[in-house]
């Protein structure tokens, strides 16, 4: 399993989470087959689609134990998508730079969840596992300087991004919310959807604190 793999402990707010995600994936493949199929509109709801069925697997034991890496690589590459497409369609541009900051959190929380690739994880997991706890004669420690990783295990930085992304998308699932309730024509469920899924990441992202 990943250093450090989402774990969610209860088994209801597990389930919670999945159903969140599973209604968003539903809606962005609903979206695919009846929605207005432009090209962007199509690879936008496929990525939002793939970045749900991946956060619903993620939230289990099994989930969180598949590699990390190459999702990572997918959802940078899915943020760079998203940045383009604000360029191509800049009266979209602030739902294309949401989009595209969703991405990127896919990509932060996969490589948090991976332990070795951000900058001081690999030093903090030597020092903090590395021996187990076991001396190694001959050697002295003591000089050895190891990061700080606080009283959660998490190197700082992380944490102070993790708390940004779990307050971040707490506002945006309000701010969905909102939308959902206020909007009397058109589509509705996008809204609802989009709710759900900034609903549950924060909800991730805050077990990762």
């Amino acid at each position: 399993m990943p250093t450090n793999a989402v774990v969610i402990a209860d088994l209801t707010l597990r389930w919670i989470v999945t159903l969140l995600f599973l209604f968003s994936a539903a809606e962005c493949a609903y979206a695919i087959a009846a929605g207005a199929r432009t090209p962007l509109s199509v690879v936008g709801q496929t990525l939002h689609l793939i970045m749900a069925v991946a956060m619903a697997v993620m939230a289990w034991p099994k989930g969180a134990a598949l590699p990390t890496v190459a999702p990572m690589i997918f959802f940078l590459l899915a943020t760079a998508w998203f940045v383009a497409a604000a360029v191509i369609e800049p009266h979209h541009w602030l739902g294309n730079m949401y989009h595209s900051a969703m991405m990127l959190a896919m990509a932060w929380m996969y490589a948090a969840m991976n332990g070795r690739i951000l900058p001081g994880q690999a030093a903090a997991a030597g020092g903090s596992g590395g021996h187990h706890g076991m001396s190694m004669p001959g050697m002295d420690m003591s000089g050895t300087e190891m990061p700080d990783t606080g009283a959660s295990g998490t190197l700082p930085y992380i944490t102070a991004v993790n708390w940004f992304w779990t307050v971040g998308f707490a506002v945006a699932a309000l701010w969905w919310s909102y939308r959902f309730v206020t909007r009397s024509n058109g589509d509705r469920w996008g809204p609802l959807a989009q709710a759900m899924m900034a609903a549950g990441m924060a909800v991730m992202f805050a077990v990762m604190l």
